[in-house]
């Protein structure tokens, strides 16, 4: 072959006389022919479901006509913007692609920005283009995530290469195409996300530190996220002043919207309070134990039977025989405050986690630990071992809670399912210790500035220890600390429920103190 120079050897891309829309090389085209097969108005928008996806060309030309060496590129930017409420999703394909170029000789490589003077980042590097005689329709580049409120920017290199193969084909070959948008797909929300879009909330990025408390209003601006059984769940941190509910007569806080898109709430008086506001109303259920405390299973929520002391197995302990002495108590303000008055129906069935985990042979959360969980045997919780080093030393570094619940048999539910135990009697529960820390509790740090601080010390499902004494359960200190204590202390009991996420569409209000969110039928 004779040595190729950009003087003797051209390589063009030919546009048809016939098809006067086709592009020559690079990324162009009439912006019409890149929507095509997806419904479009006259602004040239992209209208999917309840979602628009819009794109324009940097340079305002939908075309550009310009000729390649061998050796040279060209390069066309352009921007795909979601002005819609659901996250897009698109796949940009050659259409009517003839391209007779050797397989080798064109190649194309896809860049995306979230900025347009931001780095570039390559989704497909140096890919031939297909060699194809008649027009025909292929992929570019699939499954380009578009999220809502958010414009993306692009680049399309086409380079016409220098190989180590004869190239004396390439003389007479050409490359036409159009582009176009094949899929214009907006995601179907999952439940939890648009429960967010009810609450008119967004997804704040990143994870808090959980060390510290947090005593400012840190989802202000978006609700942080974290995975639960159901899916993603979305959570108020800090001194949230946009999370009240009014229901059944009694004022709540929005723990968290659930993975099931159900809203968690936690009890916080016949009247709304403002946070830092220490007041007994606060509570529902004032002066009551969590348990009796001379055995492992007495960390439960349900238990072994009575008659069988000490334990003499773990699958006996966290039997669910007897309930605690938390809640009875809870049940029967429940059916009197809620069942009774016919609330029942708005409430969904979702997971309650009282985490009995034990550690495995090869973890030690405690120095003494027998990893046993029944009978007197010292025995260290799963809990514990998220945010303790040890029952002397508490944390300063890598507090991660959890919304999972790591055994079914303490996934606390009315009906069995593929989550829950099927054991409660009705669907009502209590805080978690995970829950107050990612509110913002810290780690025995006192805060009384975010909304779980009442004034008043409360119990939270969530067991630490058996010391081969007695029991210890977390609970939420007057000052809004997260700590534990003997399951035999009287310490105050706030109910948890979950609304269903079928109610929460009817919602009225904006979750302030002044008009919290309620269903419509709700006096205020």
């Amino acid at each position: 072959m004779e040595e190729k120079s950009k003087n003797n050897i051209k390589g063009l891309v030919i546009l048809s006389a016939a098809i006067c829309t086709l592009i020559l090389v690079g990324l162009v085209g009439s912006y019409a022919f890149f929507i095509s097969q997806v419904e479009q108005n006259k602004n040239q928008e992209v209208t999917v479901k309840t979602g628009t996806l819009e794109l324009i060309f940097n340079d305002g030309n939908n075309g550009f006509n310009r000729e390649l060496d061998f050796g040279e590129s060209a390069e066309k930017t352009f921007t795909i913007e979601n002005t819609g409420s659901k996250e897009g999703i698109v796949s940009v394909s050659w259409m009517n692609l003839i391209n007779t170029y050797l397989e080798g000789s064109i190649t194309y490589t896809f860049l995306e920005s979230d900025t347009e003077d931001g780095e570039y980042t390559e989704i497909i590097s140096n890919k031939n283009i297909p060699v194809v005689e008649n027009a025909t329709d292929r992929v570019l580049a699939s499954g380009i995530t578009i999220p809502a409120n958010v414009k993306k920017y692009y680049k399309l290199i086409i380079n016409l290469n220098y190989t180590d193969f004869d190239q004396t084909e390439d003389l007479q070959a050409k490359l036409e195409t159009q582009f176009k948008i094949t899929e214009g797909i907006l995601k179907d929300p999952t439940p939890s996300e648009e429960t967010l879009a009810k609450l008119g909330k967004i997804v704040k990025e990143g994870e808090p530190n959980f060390v510290e408390a947090a005593s400012t209003n840190e989802t202000e601006d978006g609700l942080f996220s974290m995975e639960d059984d159901y899916g993603t769940s979305y959570y108020y941190r800090g001194s949230a002043d946009d999370n009240y509910v009014k229901f059944a007569g009694f004022y709540w806080r929005i723990i968290r919207v659930n993975g099931d898109g159900s809203l968690r709430l936690i009890y916080d008086g016949t009247r709304a309070h403002v946070n830092g506001f220490g007041d007994n109303d606060r509570s529902a259920i004032l002066g009551k134990t969590f348990n009796l405390n001379n055995d492992n299973k007495y960390v439960g929520y349900m238990y072994g039977p009575e008659g069988t002391d000490p334990s003499t197995s773990k699958e006996e302990a966290q039997s669910h025989v007897e309930s605690s002495n938390a809640k009875m108590e809870i049940d029967t303000w429940y059916k009197t405050n809620i069942d009774d008055k016919g609330y029942s129906m708005y409430l969904s069935d979702t997971v309650f986690c009282n985490d009995r985990t034990t550690a495995s042979e090869d973890e030690t959360w405690s120095s003494n630990d027998t990893k046993k969980g029944f009978g007197k045997n010292v025995t260290a919780f799963k809990p514990l071992s998220r945010f303790l080093i040890s029952s002397a030393n508490w944390k300063t570094e890598d507090v991660v809670p959890s919304f999972k619940c790591a055994n079914k048999n303490d996934a606390f539910t009315v009906e069995e399912s593929e989550f829950g135990n099927g054991a409660l009697t009705y669907p009502v529960g209590m805080i978690t210790a995970d829950e107050v820390n990612a509110a913002g509790s810290g780690i025995y740090r006192g805060n009384s500035r975010y909304y779980l601080a009442k004034g008043l010390k409360y119990w939270t499902l969530t067991p630490e220890d058996f010391t081969g004494s007695f029991t210890r359960v977390f609970y939420v200190s007057s000052d809004g600390k997260l700590s534990t204590y003997n399951t035999k202390t009287a310490y105050a009991l706030s109910p948890v429920i979950n609304i269903s996420s079928k109610y929460i569409k009817d919602f009225i209000g904006n979750g302030g103190i002044d008009d919290p969110y309620r269903l419509s039928t709700e006096e205020y």
